[in-house]
C-alpha cells in the first residue's frame, strides 16, 4: 500500500471515494489539522456564499449580518455530527475513535465546500437562463460528499453495508437528541442569569436607597 504525505491522503480520500478511506485507516493516514481546514474552510464557504453571490441568483437578502447562525450549521453542526456519530458507534461496537470520525468527515466535505466556492464564482459570470450549471454543480458536489461520507463511516467503523445505513440514521437521532438538550440548557442558563441579575439589581437599589 502507498505511502502518501498527508495532501496527497486527502486527494486520494476524495478522488477515491471506494477504497480511499480504506487505505487512509490502514495506513493510519489523515490530519486533525486539515480537517479543521476544511471545517474552516466551509464555514467561511457558507459565509461567502449567502452574502456575495450574484444579485440574479440570490435567494435573501440580509440587511443585518450575524456570524452566529453560520457558526451553528457549520462548525457546531459537524462536532454534533463527530460526537453523535461516536456516541452511537460505540454502542454499535464501531472500531472508529472520536479522531478518526472527525477527519474522516471533514474530508468528506471537501467536495461540497469546493461546491459552494465555484457556485459563488460562477454566479456572477452566469445569467440567469445558465442557471442550469450552478444546479449541476450544487447535485454533482452534494453527491459526491453524501458518498464519501457514506464510505468514511463504512471504513472508519469497519461496518457492513447494512450497519453503515443503520449507524447513520441512528446518527441523526442522536444529534436531534443533542441539539434539544443544548437548546434546552440555553434556556436554563438564560432564567438562571435573568433571575441572577434581577436579585442583583434589587439587592443594589435597596442599597442605595
Amino acid at each position: 500500500m502507498m505511502d502518501l504525505t498527508q495532501k496527497q491522503w486527502v486527494k486520494h480520500s476524495v478522488f477515491h471515494p471506494f477504497e480511499g478511506f480504506e487505505d487512509l485507516r490502514w495506513k493510519k493516514g489523515g490530519s486533525v489539522l486539515y480537517a479543521s481546514i476544511v471545517v474552516l474552510l466551509w464555514f467561511v464557504a457558507e459565509i461567502v456564499h449567502d452574502n456575495l453571490v450574484g444579485y440574479q441568483f440570490a435567494v435573501t437578502n440580509p440587511k443585518m449580518f450575524s456570524i452566529v447562525p453560520y457558526l451553528v450549521q457549520t462548525i457546531v453542526l459537524f462536532l454534533v455530527w463527530v460526537i453523535g456519530n461516536w456516541s452511537i458507534c460505540t454502542l454499535l461496537e464501531g472500531e472508529g475513535t472520536i479522531k478518526n470520525i472527525y477527519i474522516y468527515s471533514a474530508y468528506s466535505l471537501i467536495p461540497y465546500v469546493v461546491g459552494l466556492y465555484v457556485r459563488t464564482i460562477l454566479s456572477h459570470v452566469l445569467i440567469q437562463d445558465e442557471a442550469i450549471f450552478i444546479t449541476c454543480i450544487t447535485v454533482i458536489s452534494t453527491v459526491w460528499s453524501v458518498t464519501l461520507m457514506f464510505n468514511a463511516i463504512k471504513a472508519v467503523h469497519q461496518y457492513s453495508i447494512g450497519k453503515t445505513i443503520l449507524a447513520l440514521i441512528l446518527t441523526v437521532v442522536a444529534m436531534l437528541m443533542i441539539l434539544i438538550l443544548v437548546v434546552l440548557l440555553v434556556a436554563l442558563f438564560q432564567q438562571v442569569y435573568v433571575f441572577v441579575s434581577s436579585v442583583y439589581t434589587e439587592i443594589t437599589y435597596r442599597v442605595r436607597v
